[in-house]
């Protein structure tokens, strides 16, 4: 019986070990906040727009917005939301590496 239980528990952590992670993330994340550039609260339902790719996303109540599962290469992130200027940031994304581009916009008066 102690032989099985010795088996059994050399096997479990022979698994647990072949799960752990040896490959490298291939991908980025890109994530933020937009926000009011004069008074810096954040601004929600702001339009953001990845190229090259197409990928968008609508900024949160809190400003934020992310996109997960990049390839590491440049992008440029704009960001539009009426009554604002339009805003443009370019960042380059690295394969198992999360980005912050924060961007903040003008009003336009």
């Amino acid at each position: 019986m102690k032989r099985i239980a010795v088996f059994s528990a050399i096997l479990l952590i022979a698994i647990c070990n072949s799960c752990s992670k040896d490959t490298p993330d291939l991908f980025s994340t890109i994530h933020g906040i937009v926000s009011d550039h004069e008074t810096g609260a954040p601004i929600e339902t702001a339009s953001i727009v990845l190229s090259p790719g197409g990928k968008t996303s609508v900024s949160g109540v809190d400003g934020r917005y992310e996109f997960k599962d990049l390839e590491a290469t440049q992008y440029t992130v704009t960001v539009q939301k009426a009554g604002y200027h339009t805003n443009r940031k370019t960042v380059t994304a690295v394969a198992g590496e999360s980005v912050q581009v924060d961007i903040p916009l003008t009003k336009i008066e």
